[in-house]
């Protein structure tokens, strides 16, 4: 068995959920495990972009995590980030 954490933040809300789980548990059966869809009942974990530590996981489902990983879920963004700088600069000017 090993610890891990799976964490989820929206604006007005974070959280971050131990979990133990067995040796070979992937990322989406650990985000399964941790019961955080009960904390955010918006989320489709099968829909989510994952990552551990910040770098994102082609295939969560895949993913096999090792003692202390954080796997965090991320939401869609709500703006391009090239558009939101372009969006900057133009009201500079």
């Amino acid at each position: 068995m090993m610890e891990v954490e799976v964490a989820y933040a929206r604006p007005d809300k974070q959280q971050i959920v131990p979990v133990t789980v067995p040796e070979g548990t992937t990322a989406l059966e650990a985000a399964r495990l941790s019961g955080i869809v009960d904390v955010f009942p918006e989320l489709d974990l099968d829909a989510t972009d994952m990552g551990v530590f910040g770098k994102v996981i082609k295939d969560p489902s895949a993913h096999e995590l090792r003692q202390g990983d954080r796997v965090e879920l991320y939401r869609p963004l709500k703006i391009d980030p090239k558009q939101a700088r372009l969006n900057r600069a133009k009201k500079k000017a």
